[in-house]
C-alpha cells in the first residue's frame, strides 16, 4: 500500500489538468494529507495492575489504621466516589442487619423514580398486608392513600416498615416479588455475602449481609441517586397531614457536620447498626458499623471513623471529560492528523495535603495506523503521586480517519466528477 495514495493523487492531478478543471480544496487536503512515515509505532504499556478499579472497592485499600478499637462486630470505612477502603475489620462476616436492609429498598425505589417507572407524586392505596408489619412504623391503615414521596420520606427518616412494604408493592406488586428484585440487584452489585428475605429487615434468621456489601449498596445509592440525600438529611418532619411526627433515627444528621445519611438498624440479634455518610469540601466518606452494643456507641463510633477519614484523607477530582488532549498522526489515513480528547473524569484519594503533589503523564504513540474510528482509544493519561499511578483516563479519537484505499479514492473521484458536471 505504500505510495498508493500518492500515485492516485498524481493520476487525479493529471486528469484534472487535462480537463482544465480545479479540484476543490477540502477533498484535496484530505487526499494530500496522507501520512506515510516509516516511524515505528510506540507500544503503550498496560497499566491494568496499577489502575484504580472504581467498580471493585474490595481491591483498593489505603494506608493507616485507627489508633482505637471500634465497638462493633464488624465495620468498614470507604471513600464514597471511588470505593477505596480506608479501614475495615470483619468486613466480610455475614451478620443480621435489621433496618439497614432499607438501603436496598430505597435504592430500588430511587432507580424506579430516576428511570421514569414511577414519580414521587404517584399515589397508592395501602393494602391490608402493608398494615401488618409491626416494629417501627407510621401506622398505615388499609385504604389510606399516600404518594411515593410521602412513603419514601417515612422510610428514610422514620425507618417505617409498613411504608417500606407499601413502596415494594408499588414497584413489584408484592413484597415477595420485590425481595427477588433486591437479591437480583445484590448480585449485580457483586454483594457476594448478602441474602434478603424481606424489604424491612424484620427477619433475623437467614437474612444477612456484611459491612463490605452494605458499603457497596450505600455507595450505589448515594452516588447514582444523589437526590436521596434530600430525604436522608431531614431531621424532623410530619406524616399524615401533620398528625404523625417523623424524627430521624440517624442522630448524626444533627450532631455531625456534613452528614448526608444514610440508615440505622436495630434488632436484638443484629444489635445497633449504622451506615453513615458525610461530605466536607467535596470529599465524601461512608462508614458502616454492625452489631454495636448500644445506641450511643453506634453513633459515636461512626463519628470517630468519619473523623479519622476526614483527618487523614482527601479526594481530588480530575476534570478532563471531552477536553482537548492534542492531536495524533494517522498513517495511511485519508486524514493525516486527527484531534484527540480525554474520555472521562477521575477521582483519586490521597493523604491529606497530597492534592498539590499530583502529576499527570500522557502515554500516547506519535502515530497510529488507519482506519481510526471516533472514540477509539489511542492513549492514556496517568494520574500519579510520587511515582504511583492512582488512576488512568483513556484518550480517544475525536473524529474518524478512513484508510486510504483504491476503492475510496475512486469513489471520491466519481463524486467529484459528478459534482463538476452537474
Amino acid at each position: 500500500m505504500k505510495g498508493k495514495c500518492r500515485f492516485i493523487l498524481s493520476l487525479i492531478l493529471v486528469i484534472c489538468s487535462a480537463s482544465g478543471m480545479m479540484v476543490f480544496a477540502d477533498d484535496s487536503d484530505a487526499l494530500t494529507g496522507t501520512y506515510d512515515s516509516e516511524i515505528s509505532i510506540m507500544t503503550i504499556e498496560s497499566t491494568e495492575d496499577n489502575t484504580e478499579d472504581v467498580s471493585n472497592p474490595e481491591e483498593e485499600t489505603a494506608g493507616a489504621t485507627p489508633q482505637f478499637k471500634v465497638n462493633a462486630k464488624a465495620g468498614i470505612l470507604i471513600e464514597a466516589e471511588t470505593g477505596t477502603i480506608l479501614f475495615s475489620f470483619n468486613e466480610n462476616e455475614p451478620l443480621p442487619i435489621a433496618s439497614i436492609t432499607k438501603i436496598m429498598t430505597m435504592l430500588l425505589v430511587m432507580e424506579a423514580i430516576d428511570g421514569g417507572k414511577i414519580t414521587p407524586k404517584d399515589s397508592t392505596t395501602i393494602s391490608p398486608y402493608a398494615t401488618r408489619m409491626g416494629g417501627s412504623q407510621v401506622y398505615l391503615k388499609e385504604g389510606e392513600v399516600f404518594t411515593v414521596e410521602e412513603l419514601l420520606k417515612a422510610v428514610a427518616v422514620h425507618s417505617a416498615n409498613d411504608a417500606s412494604v407499601a413502596l415494594a408493592e408499588i414497584i413489584a406488586g408484592s413484597e415477595e416479588a420485590f425481595v427477588a428484585m433486591m437479591n437480583q440487584k445484590a448480585q449485580e452489585l457483586k454483594m457476594k455475602n448478602t441474602l434478603f428475605l424481606d424489604c424491612t429487615g424484620l427477619t433475623d434468621e437467614g437474612h444477612y449481609s456484611t459491612a463490605f456489601d452494605i458499603s457497596i449498596m450505600s455507595r450505589e445509592l448515594l452516588t447514582k441517586h444523589p437526590k436521596i440525600v434530600h430525604y436522608t438529611t431531614i431531621w424532623h418532619d410530619s406524616f399524615r397531614d401533620g398528625k404523625f411526627d417523623l424524627d430521624n433515627t440517624n442522630k448524626l444528621v444533627k450532631r455531625y457536620r456534613g452528614t448526608t445519611g444514610i440508615k440505622t438498624g436495630f434488632t436484638s440479634k443484629a444489635g445497633f447498626c449504622l451506615s453513615a455518610s458525610a461530605e466536607r469540601d467535596g470529599t465524601k466518606f461512608i462508614s458502616v458499623i454492625l452489631g454495636s452494643d448500644s445506641n450511643d456507641h453506634r453513633f459515636s463510633e461512626s463519628a470517630r471513623l468519619l473523623d479519622f477519614a476526614f483527618t487523614n484523607w482527601e479526594s481530588a477530582r480530575i476534570e478532563k471529560k471531552d477536553l482537548d488532549a492534542g492531536t495524533i498522526k494517522v498513517k495511511k489515513g485519508v486524514v493525516s492528523e486527527i484531534p484527540v480528547i480525554f474520555s472521562d473524569n477521575a477521582v483519586v484519594v490521597v493523604k491529606k495535603g497530597g492534592k498539590s503533589k499530583i502529576t499527570e503523564t500522557i502515554e500516547m504513540p506519535e502515530i497510529i495506523n488507519a482506519p481510526v474510528k471516533i472514540n477509539q482509544p489511542v492513549g492514556i493519561l496517568n494520574i500519579e503521586l510520587e511515582g504511583e499511578i492512582l488512576a488512568s483516563i483513556e484518550i480517544v479519537a475525536a473524529k474518524d480517519s478512513q484508510k486510504c484505499t483504491f476503492g475510496l479514492i475512486f469513489g471520491m473521484i466519481a463524486r467529484r466528477w459528478a459534482t463538476l458536471f452537474a
